[in-house]
């Protein structure tokens, strides 16, 4: 008798699917978005991963962690891209999802429904802790969501925010450990009001 993992099943069956992978800043959600392509690529599945051209933070086309780990990718524009280039294929990768348009949520949907296996990774809040892009959507129809932690570089406790240590109010600031930093909700609230202060506000 032969005992199947759940994964293993859902690397070699067929099946659209979206799953979902969220988080604040430096949580590990590239770097899981890259293991579970890299395990469908192992199991000769045909993978295709794509990622906003305006990220071009470590690599104007390779989808790369914060730790160095990277995948080759196709950087496009808008969300509609995906479709063009998704025929024949089982597994479709997505990475910083928060920064597509709102069309994201369908391509996904309409690509599950055709059978592909969807895994998106992206930012679940902006660093006003507002829920971000096409993410919250993302999770209502996705068919499983994995919210990933960081550390809070305060208190040691699991992170959820992503503050911004510059003073930059645009919501789509690319930026590494210079510009944010991983928070716990108690110390997140703290440096909120810490900046208020400093600001005058």
């Amino acid at each position: 008798m032969v005992l199947f993992s759940e994964d293993h099943i859902q690397e070699t069956k067929r099946r659209g699917r979206i799953e979902v992978i969220c988080g604040s800043m430096f949580s590990g959600k590239t770097e899981e978005l890259i293991r579970r392509l890299k395990r469908a690529k192992f199991a000769k599945q045909r993978v295709e991963i794509f990622k906003p051209a305006i990220d071009t933070r470590y690599s104007d086309a390779d989808v790369v962690s914060h730790d160095s780990h990277s995948i080759a990718s196709t950087p496009i524009d808008s969300s509609a891209s995906i479709l063009l280039f998704t025929s024949e294929i089982d597994v479709v990768g997505i990475d910083e999802a928060q920064f597509f348009d709102s069309g994201l949520i369908d391509v996904c949907n309409q690509l599950a429904n055709n059978g592909v296996r969807v895994i998106v990774a992206g930012l679940d809040m902006d660093f006003r802790g507002i829920p971000f892009g096409p993410m919250p959507g993302l999770c209502a129809i996705a068919d499983e969501v994995s919210k990933v932690h960081a550390i809070c570089v305060k208190c040691g406790q699991l992170a959820s925010f992503s503050h911004r240590t510059v003073k930059n109010d645009k919501q789509v600031l690319l930026g590494e450990t210079e510009e944010y930093e991983p928070l716990c909700r108690e110390c997140y609230q703290q440096a909120i009001r810490n900046d208020l202060q400093a600001n005058g506000d």
